[in-house]
C-alpha cells in the first residue's frame, strides 16, 4: 500500500541552486496527453532533460523535443518544446528562469 501511497502523492518540486543557468522565452503553452508543454526559445543558455523552469511556480523538464524529435539538450536561440512534469502557470511571451537539479 505504501508503494501505491508514493506513486500517487505528487511532490513538490524545490530548487537548490541559487544562481539561474538559462532562460526560456514561452511563445506557447499546449497540453499534450495529459502533460503540459510550453513551445518557445532559449534566450541563454543549455537546458538539459531534469533541470527546472521557474515561473510563478516551479516545473521539472521531463524531455526536450526540436522539430518534433527528442533531443539531449537545447541551446540558446534553440526553438523547442519542453516537456514538463506538473504544471506551471506561464502564458505567451513570458520569461522564465532555468535552474540545474
Amino acid at each position: 500500500m505504501r508503494i501505491l501511497e508514493r506513486f500517487f502523492k505528487r511532490e513538490r518540486v524545490e530548487i537548490f541552486s541559487r544562481k539561474p543557468v538559462g532562460r526560456f522565452k514561452v511563445e506557447e503553452v499546449l497540453n499534450i496527453l495529459g502533460k503540459q508543454v510550453i513551445i518557445g526559445e532559449v534566450l541563454e543558455g543549455v537546458i538539459y532533460p531534469g533541470y527546472k523552469l521557474k515561473g510563478r511556480g516551479v516545473a521539472l523538464i521531463r524531455e526536450i523535443q526540436k522539430d518534433r524529435k527528442k533531443v539531449d539538450f537545447a541551446l540558446e536561440y534553440d526553438r523547442v518544446g519542453l516537456v514538463l512534469e506538473g504544471t506551471l502557470g506561464v502564458e505567451g511571451e513570458e520569461i522564465l528562469e532555468v535552474y540545474q537539479a
